[in-house]
């Protein structure tokens, strides 16, 4: 449960900070430096309990320190599944690091909009840390546009010069990018379909997915073109 609270809290936090933009600017900042160091704190209590976390019972995910899954879509196989191992823990502090110097450099540099430079911030530090514990392809593809369109909206509203063009040019990639990702996906949930039956979108299970080599190749290169991107 604690990974779901990880992104929760970055979520809360951006509404929040939002929201709080009516009354005060500072009050904005001070929440998103507190929704910060909630996640500063709960990664810290990963990092030094993860000896005594049990690990998952199915064999494939033997190597993953913490482990979360329910239901979504069941019709179609998706689920809400993330997962912890040592990689993506290291990359979710180092998130919550880059939080921290972002907020920090914005402080006294961001006064227009504030609330809602935060609420950008937040969110795409929550799209991030999505993207980094996510097993369901169907998840991480929303946490990968959930990353992304804050990402659009801070360079376009905060940028410095030429900042329209660049936002522009910006999306225009990465969303070209995110639909090969995204046919990629499709594709191989349907190959997947086909050999056993019944829709997937989870990792382990596309895992065991066969086929050619020359389809292999396209989807790989589907993934590829969107994360070169």
């Amino acid at each position: 449960m604690i990974l779901l609270i990880l992104i929760i809290v970055l979520l809360l936090g951006g509404l929040l900070c939002w929201y709080a933009e009516q009354w005060d600017s500072s009050c904005s900042r001070l929440i998103a430096l507190a929704a910060l160091c909630i996640d500063a704190f709960l990664i810290i209590l990963l990092i030094l309990t993860v000896d005594s976390i049990s690990m998952p019972q199915r064999p494939e995910s033997t190597n993953w320190l913490v482990q979360i899954q329910f239901n979504w879509i069941p019709r179609f196989g998706i689920s809400l599944h993330l997962a912890l191992d040592g990689l993506s823990l290291l990359l979710i502090a180092l998130t919550v690091v880059l939080g921290f110097i972002a907020l920090s450099s914005a402080w006294t540099e961001i006064t227009e909009k504030v609330g809602f430079f935060h609420f950008n911030l937040l969110w795409t530090l929550a799209g991030v840390m999505g993207v980094f514990l996510a097993m369901d392809l169907f998840l991480f593809f929303i946490c990968w546009e959930v990353m992304i369109v804050p990402m659009y909206l801070l360079i376009s509203i905060w940028g410095h010069e030429q900042r329209h063009y660049a936002a522009i040019k910006f999306f225009i990639f990465t969303q070209l990018s995110s639909l090969l990702m995204l046919i990629a996906i499709v594709a191989l949930v349907f190959t997947y379909r086909i050999d056993s039956g019944v829709f997937s979108f989870d990792y382990f299970d596309l895992l065991h997915t066969s086929f050619g080599s020359d389809n292999g190749f396209w989807l790989m290169l589907g993934f590829f073109i969107a994360f070169v991107v």
